[in-house]
């Protein structure tokens, strides 16, 4: 294995947690998984507060390198073996 594949395998490791992480700390809209644990019990209060849409964005690029890495791997992976 070359040193760029496996760098972008650990990033693909850590950045897999961390999409994880910040999709499960989004507050459930109602309908769908979060109404079964309890989610649904909370009121909206209409608008959308600074850290939730810092949130939207963090997990936006988080899911964007993601990709990146993903597709890295599939050229690394295709073009050097």
């Amino acid at each position: 294995m070359s040193w760029p594949i496996v760098t972008l395998s650990v990033l693909l490791v850590i950045t897999s947690l961390m999409l994880a992480l910040t999709v499960l700390l989004h507050k459930g809209r109602g309908g769908g998984m979060s109404d079964l644990f309890g989610g649904g019990m909370s009121t909206a209060l209409g608008g959308t507060s600074i850290a939730e849409r810092n949130l939207d964005r963090l997990t936006i690029i988080v899911g964007l390198i993601w990709l990146a890495c993903i597709l890295g791997l599939l050229a690394l992976y295709r073009f050097t073996t």
